[in-house]
């Protein structure tokens, strides 16, 4: 495995510790992080340093998500709330999505839309979203009959050089259009354009997203874990 992958193996920690740094809330002489609750519920921990993460807890009903190679024991005070084990996936090189001649646009999105970006997030889950969520970097959408159908994103920096494809949806009544492939070769090639190397995540039980990903250009790369802790209940 290529040593310039390293970043990849824990991306919220480098993430924060890097490119986006200035998203980051720390605890314990910087041994924890997390990221603006604006932005969503992601933190990391020096390895060892894991206790300090309970401090990063922003209310009662509040959650961490960590993104670690292995999943995170719970330290003291806090519970597993739930394990997810991940595929993280990677494309190397722009791959034709094949497009119809009547095939709706695909538009940049902004602050405007942003209610309608949060009740396709909020509606479909495609991964954690706050009110800062459309923040991370450039979100693409596709409007079908004046609504929002369809979007995707980025998310994750983990270094110079890599960014993280994500925030696919999808409205239930608009899938089997080919809306999501488009959105995510449309973010890939941006991505690319301007020199990052795209990656994603997957549930690695979604073996139909997996597949789609691939026709997209994207493999494999490494196992990941979810682990979503929350305060110990009293």
């Amino acid at each position: 495995m290529s040593a310039g992958f390293v970043p990849l193996d824990r991306p919220v920690w480098h993430a924060l510790n890097g490119p986006q740094r200035a998203l980051s809330r720390w605890t314990g002489a910087e041994a924890a992080c997390r990221i603006d609750p604006g932005y969503g519920p992601f933190a990391a921990a020096a390895p060892g340093a894991e206790e300090h993460l309970a401090k990063l807890l922003a209310a009662p009903d509040d959650e961490l998500w960590t993104v670690e190679p292995q999943a995170v024991v719970a330290p003291s005070g806090l519970a597993v709330r739930r394990v997810a084990p991940l595929v993280q996936m990677v494309a190397d090189a722009r791959l034709a999505v094949s497009e119809r001649i009547d095939a709706p646009d695909i538009v940049p999105l902004g602050e405007a839309d942003v209610p309608a970006m949060t009740a396709l997030a909020l509606a479909t889950k495609p991964g954690p979203w706050g009110p800062d969520t459309w923040r991370y970097g450039q979100f693409y959408g596709i409007f079908l009959d004046g609504r929002l159908a369809a979007m995707a994103g980025e998310r994750m920096r983990p270094a110079p050089g890599f960014a993280e494809v994500s925030g696919v949806a999808t409205w239930p009544e608009f899938r089997g259009r080919g809306l999501a492939a488009r959105l995510i070769g449309h973010v890939r090639d941006r991505l690319l354009e301007r020199g990052d190397k795209p990656f994603l995540h997957s549930y690695a039980e979604n073996a139909a997203a997996i597949r789609l990903y691939e026709t997209l250009g994207f493999r494999i790369r490494r196992p990941l874990c979810a682990t979503v802790l929350a305060r110990v209940c009293e």
